[in-house]
């Protein structure tokens, strides 16, 4: 008889230096997911709203920040009930919802990056055939292809990890991911790794793509003074998001599949939250405050909200 048995309950990780003052970082943490959907769904509501920002820059822009609410909502509120109730338990059910939520949002962070550089591309080196180009039809595929990329490699990645029998039942993380669950399992996990490869190697050819294009809109901006102007008003804040993304997931690859448990809890904390707090923060405030008709916007919307003496 096999020694192995599936599993139903996963335990997380319990955040030992938190549970001291777990109602103060309870406070914190709900702070923090409201400002993020707040800055987010400030931007979208405004994109939908303005007429004048119905461009593809923009509507793309949107996409990322809505990214940001999708992701948000698959990690804040299990995180703030564990830090409630101090139950740091999770279905394997909604173990794999978790996984695939906070997981595709991330991959579409990268392919809505990919999709926003070409945009870039062809509006800098390319102007006069910008419009014939990023119809509407075009800007419906290019969101399709960047959220169906992600759902399609995570629907994937957790039919494997789950058709795996598990050995055991704690995940070393304060939230799922489908790495986690793959080192649990009793079997081989071979095509795990193939496919894991696979898809880091495709989201690497994502981040060459748009490491090309800017080398092509940097050439081409040395040409003319509006050029160069176009791009650091909107280029500047795709290249700073492109980073973080990068940091972000090299930070949870790392702690992910090479983690340690000599290392201190906090790092270890630090590593698998980055990803999850600092894109979605960071995204709206960058295009909010550097894209000047976002931030106009912004500004006649708030004075506009404010009530009259």
């Amino acid at each position: 008889m096999n020694n192995w048995s599936y599993s139903v309950v996963y335990t997380l990780m319990e955040p030992k230096e938190l549970l001291t003052y777990r109602f103060t970082y309870f406070t914190g943490v709900l702070l923090l997911y409201l400002l993020i959907m707040f800055l987010n769904s400030s931007l979208c509501t405004v994109i939908v709203m303005v007429k004048t920002l119905h461009k593809p820059m923009y509507i793309f822009v949107f996409n990322l920040c809505a990214n940001g609410i999708f992701g948000a909502i698959g990690f804040y509120p299990k995180f703030m009930h564990d830090l409630y109730f101090d139950s740091y338990v999770i279905s394997s059910y909604m173990c794999a919802l978790q996984s695939f939520v906070i997981y595709s949002a991330l991959m579409c962070e990268y392919t809505t990056l990919t999709v926003i550089a070409y945009d870039r591309y062809i509006a800098i080196c390319r102007p006069l055939d910008y419009h014939s180009i990023l119809t509407k039809y075009t800007c419906g595929k290019l969101i399709l292809f960047s959220w169906m990329l992600p759902t399609i490699t995570m629907i994937i990645a957790l039919i494997l990890s789950n058709q795996q029998p598990v050995c055991g039942s704690h995940i070393e993380k304060l939230y799922c991911d489908n790495w986690s669950i793959v080192k649990l399992s009793c079997q081989s996990n071979v095509p795990n790794n193939i496919f894991g490869f696979i898809a880091i190697l495709l989201h690497l050819c994502l981040v060459i793509f748009v490491i090309v294009s800017y080398v092509k809109l940097i050439g081409a901006c040395r040409a003319s003074l509006e050029s160069r102007k176009k791009f650091w008003q909107t280029c500047v804040p795709h290249m700073l998001s492109l980073i973080n993304s990068m940091v972000a997931s090299l930070f949870d690859t790392m702690y992910s599949r090479y983690g340690a448990n000599d290392v201190p809890e906090s790092l270890r904390i630090f590593f698998s939250l980055e990803m999850i707090v600092v894109p979605p923060l960071f995204n709206p405030f960058i295009y909010g405050l550097k894209l000047t008709e976002i931030r106009q916007r912004l500004l006649q919307c708030f004075v506009k909200a404010k009530p009259s003496k």
